[in-house]
């Protein structure tokens, strides 16, 4: 997370929902937890950097918002829960266990900014 470490509250000042501390706390540990392979030379490790990458700047902002998510994000959040996570399990299929490890987080992180404000 590049700047402060802190969700901001809102511009009310009312404190931010327990569900942003939780993405926080969550995707700090994520960061913190290098990616499961030395690179993404195969098509399923490149499918989940490429999702990672996607849901990050989404993390991102909601943090940077104060624990909001953003009208437009909110929409992306809305189709991807429509598209279900099949293709991202598949790429995680047959790969070992810290790699699906890594993808459960990340789906955990997009179930949780669901959960969130927007607007």
């Amino acid at each position: 997370m590049a700047g402060s470490s802190r969700i901001p509250g809102s511009p009310g000042g009312d404190p931010p929902p327990e569900q942003a501390l939780q993405l926080q706390r969550l995707w700090a540990e994520h960061r913190h937890t290098p990616f499961p392979a030395a690179s993404a030379s195969t098509p399923q490790l490149q499918e989940i950097a490429l999702y990672e990458s996607w849901l990050g700047s989404i993390v991102e902002a909601a943090i940077r918002a104060g624990g909001r998510v953003s009208a437009g994000h909110a929409r992306l959040l809305a189709v991807r829960a429509r598209e279900g996570n099949q293709a991202i399990w598949a790429a995680a299929a047959g790969q070992p266990d810290h790699v699906r490890a890594y993808v459960a987080r990340l789906i955990a992180v997009e179930e949780l900014l669901r959960t969130l404000p927007s607007g």
